[in-house]
């Protein structure tokens, strides 16, 4: 063993919007989004071989077979692209739930490739990294870019965006919603009409003028794959019903099933935290829980990892 990294944050996304504005000829959608880190995130440990092994510590590391980890993954693109000799023991203490729509497997991933950029000594630019991050999947070069970001394309054409301070009320549902069954939906829109993000921009800074006495913002556009999820998965719809009745602005994030509530400041946001899991803590369908997770976390500025890269 060498040289180690322990504690490497992997912070969980949002999904601000997600609208669908169309489909390439490749059969890979065009979306429009707004990606916002939060302090929900998973930790990643590393240590150095000097044998070209690419190994993980736990054989059932994030449940998944090796050839499935993105973790691994990372570490083979990023040893095939720079031809090192070096190999790597991994780790990894899962809090992003899996398949929430929270990006926790492309955090995991992106944080990987800056960790191991860093621990192999391979000297790749953040531009280089994120041309080998998107060959792993759409979400994975925003956590490389490092910052919160309006994306278009497949979600690898990013451009920073300045958001005011947050905080948000992430609730998991107790569902687990395919990504491939939402877009093979017929019912799925892939029209919606483009955003400049001028006229984003000056949405948020229009609405965060108003009273923080408000409990939580009006949140931009929507998330197209919103009403899909909510048609296939009953604890999912049931969720977001409940929120809403309570006149909360709730909105799904990626394709599901985390949905979440923003707040302007943190005092409202603990106070909303509260009452929002006293209404869903207990509730039950068909003898099970209808959630079976809840973060009150903030907006993050910048990825943890921002300043390794240049």
């Amino acid at each position: 063993m060498g040289k180690a990294l322990y504690d490497v944050p992997a912070p969980a996304k949002l999904n601000l919007f997600l609208h669908l504005v169309g489909r390439r000829l490749d059969g890979y959608h065009k979306l429009e989004t707004v990606f916002r880190f939060i302090d929900l995130q998973d930790t990643l440990n590393f240590e150095r071989r000097n044998d070209g092994q690419i190994v993980r510590a736990q054989e059932t590391l994030s449940g998944l077979a090796a050839e499935d980890d993105l973790m691994v993954r990372a570490a083979r693109l990023l040893q095939h692209a720079t031809g090192t000799s070096y190999g790597v023991e991994l780790d990894c203490v899962k809090r992003i739930p899996a398949g929430g729509g929270l990006g926790g497997g492309s955090s995991d991933a992106a944080s990987t490739l800056i960790a191991l950029n860093k621990l192999w000594e391979t000297g790749l630019s953040r531009a280089q990294l994120m041309r080998l991050a998107v060959q792993l999947g759409a979400d994975v070069p925003v956590f490389v870019f490092g910052q919160n970001a309006f994306a278009t394309g497949i979600g690898e054409q990013l451009r920073a965006v300045s958001l005011p301070p947050a905080w948000y009320t992430v609730v998991q549902p107790n569902a687990f919603v395919s990504t491939a069954e939402i877009f093979a939906d017929k019912g799925l829109t892939r029209n919606s009409k483009s955003v400049i993000i001028t006229f984003f921009d000056g949405w948020r800074a229009a609405s965060h003028k108003k009273s923080e006495k408000e409990t939580s913002s009006l949140l931009f556009g929507r998330n197209d794959m919103e009403p899909i999820a909510c048609k296939n998965h009953v604890a999912l719809d049931a969720v977001i019903r409940i929120l809403r009745n309570n006149n909360l602005h709730v909105r799904m994030t990626g394709s599901g099933s985390c949905v979440f509530v923003e707040y302007s400041n943190y005092a409202t946001a603990s106070s909303q935290n509260r009452r929002i899991s006293g209404k869903l803590l207990n509730l039950t369908h068909d003898r099970q829980l209808l959630v079976k997770g809840q973060w009150l976390s903030q907006g993050l500025d910048y990825h943890p990892l921002y300043s390794w890269l240049k």
